[in-house]
């Protein structure tokens, strides 16, 4: 017997990385049966191992287990995500967040999402948020097609007056075009690196959600200190550690955390 560990996107598996290694999984004589009776059992049409995300634009590399369609529409907090895991990546472990960050937004706020994905952190702004402008920055164009399409499926545009808006692009270069009175920097490799465009983006007396992976033993310095010395660069008189939430463990001793910083010119 084959046992799975799984996570369900919409209507698609995505199985454990080890799957595929198991001395079951070669050995197996029914494994196609077997396969076909667990897409019933959980009323999927298609199973798939991702290998590996690669690169700035986070670009996946899946293998079919079961079935051939990788298109899903994946209901989560109340949105609607339409995606190809063939194509864009999804973090599913980070479902909570998603939902914090959109319940602090408050009326009025302009939203600036870097990184934006296909709208991890921008879609639950729009559908349970009174926000008054959303930005969605993304370098990614399959995952700019699908943040565009899931605007229009959860009907944000029509709730907010056309409000919201995808941009397709560089978050270096586009970020500083706006203002913002809060931003999410939803992506935690070299992230620090674009805590520049940010602070060039964000509002005085703003709030930043900025991401980091971090040795566990460092989550109280390292990511202040680099919130600061940027601060410090761009003629910040302040950054406010307003609060530190925990994600996940993204590796042994190492922690994926969100830091909410106020920043005070």
């Amino acid at each position: 017997m084959i046992f799975l560990k799984w996570k369900k996107i919409g209507d698609i598996l995505v199985v454990d990385d080890n799957f595929t290694n198991s001395t079951t999984y070669t050995e197996n004589k029914d494994l196609e049966g077997y396969l076909k009776s667990v897409a019933i059992k959980h009323n999927v049409k298609s199973i798939i191992k991702i290998n590996k995300i690669s690169g700035q634009m986070r670009e996946p590399s899946i293998e079919f287990l079961y079935g051939e369609d990788s298109e899903t529409i994946h209901k989560e907090n109340g949105c609607f995500f339409n995606l190809d895991l063939s194509k864009v990546m999804w973090a599913k472990g980070n479902n909570n967040e998603r939902l914090r960050i959109a319940k602090l937004v408050k009326k009025g706020e302009t939203f600036l999402d870097m990184f934006a994905g296909i709208g991890y952190f921008s879609i639950p702004v729009g559908v349970h948020s009174k926000a008054k402008k959303i930005y969605s920055i993304e370098i990614n164009p399959n995952s700019y097609y699908f943040l565009k399409k899931n605007i229009e499926l959860n009907k944000i545009n029509k709730k907010l007056n056309g409000r919201m808006e995808a941009i397709l692009g560089d978050c270096a270069i586009e970020a500083p075009k706006y203002s913002a009175d809060r931003i999410s920097m939803g992506y935690v490799k070299t992230t620090h690196h674009f805590l520049k465009h940010a602070m060039d983006a964000i509002n005085d007396g703003g709030i930043i959600h900025y991401h980091e992976t971090v040795p566990e033993k460092l989550i109280e310095s390292r990511p202040y200190e680099r919130l600061k010395k940027v601060a410090t660069e761009c003629s910040i008189s302040d950054v406010e550690v307003l609060n530190i939430q925990y994600i996940k463990k993204y590796s042994p001793g190492v922690a994926h955390i969100v830091v909410d910083t106020k920043i005070n010119y």
